[in-house]
């Protein structure tokens, strides 16, 4: 298959007319999506990554419009999630409309929605005219792509279409929120912060044991892995610098030995740049990779989550 690389999200809205998969840009990472109505083509979306079909899609409409066409009902609350962070990167788990496939929902009665606040995503989007079930364009378990080139590394001749924007502005995953209970339960942590989701209802809490079927996607298997090995250190004294080893985080490293280094102003750049700087370190054959262990309020929560998903068990 040849993959095309497209600026044009009219071309990329084709793939999904077709019954096909795209690769979009939003400001969270890049989505690989299919028409969420069409069970043919969102079988595409698993093969295409080597997903398993029990790891439930999120569903990216273009406008608040589009919602009831994916949904069956809502809480009070949930609309008030949805005046204040929609479009942004945040999910919402709502019991899900009939129309829905049920391989979106790994045969859930629920359902992941999200309105990117991204301009090409939603260019893109609303000219698809149909809710799209998108995971993160890259090969199951490997580093989510942040970039059109890391789609293209993951998925050229896999997919017909990358939809080619720039760099993803937050660099993690939605925020996924579920919503079908009394109060809000955070299943995943992302790029809306616990802190900002309590300042709108402040019952929302931390999901504190893992449903055994989950209703998110990054929560059952092993996810964001480098091919090198991953540690998590507080600081630059653990670390074993040489030429085969990386370090990212925030403190400064004196040390020219290691193979590879980034050093962040602050949580929010290391949350961007850490997909990013996995996939540079395997194309490196780094094969030690020190990540700074960070306080866990604002995006450092959703940050060290990615990190200890990735880092050696």
């Amino acid at each position: 298959m040849r993959t095309q690389i497209t600026s044009s999200y009219r071309s990329a809205a084709e793939a999904i007319a077709h019954n096909n998969v795209a690769a979009f840009p939003t400001e969270t990472v890049y989505g690989l999506g299919a028409n969420a109505f069409v069970p043919d083509a969102v079988k595409k979306i698993f093969i295409a990554k080597g997903r398993p079909s029990d790891n439930p899609l999120i569903v990216h409409i273009g406008s608040v419009d589009q919602i009831s066409s994916v949904i069956s009902s809502m809480p009070h609350y949930a609309e008030k999630f949805i005046q204040e962070f929609f479009p942004g990167p945040l999910t919402l788990v709502l019991p899900k409309n009939k129309k829905i496939s049920s391989l979106v929902t790994a045969g859930l009665s629920t359902v992941g929605v999200r309105i990117p606040k991204h301009t090409l995503a939603q260019k893109f989007l609303n000219e698809c005219g149909v809710p799209v079930a998108a995971p993160s364009a890259n090969l199951s378990g490997s580093p989510s792509p942040t970039t059109w080139q890391a789609v293209r590394s993951d998925l050229n001749g896999r997919i017909p279409c990358i939809l080619k924007g720039n760099p993803s502005r937050v660099g993690v995953e939605s925020t996924v929120v579920d919503c079908t209970g009394s109060r809000p339960v955070i299943l995943r942590a992302g790029g809306v912060t616990l802190e900002q989701l309590r300042g709108i209802i402040s019952s929302t809490r931390l999901q504190k044991h893992q449903a055994a079927i989950p209703k998110s996607p990054g929560l059952k298997y092993r996810h964001y892995s480098p091919l090198a090995y991953v540690f998590i250190v507080s600081g630059v004294s653990e670390t074993v610098p040489m030429k085969s080893s990386a370090y990212i985080g925030t403190q400064s490293v004196q040390r020219n030995t290691f193979g590879m280094k980034k050093i962040c102003r602050n949580q929010a750049e290391y949350a961007r740049s850490l997909f990013h700087f996995f996939r540079e370190c395997d194309a490196k054959k780094i094969q030690t990779i020190y990540c700074e262990q960070v306080s866990e309020d604002g995006i450092g929560l959703a940050l060290m989550d990615r990190i200890r998903k990735a880092a050696v068990q």
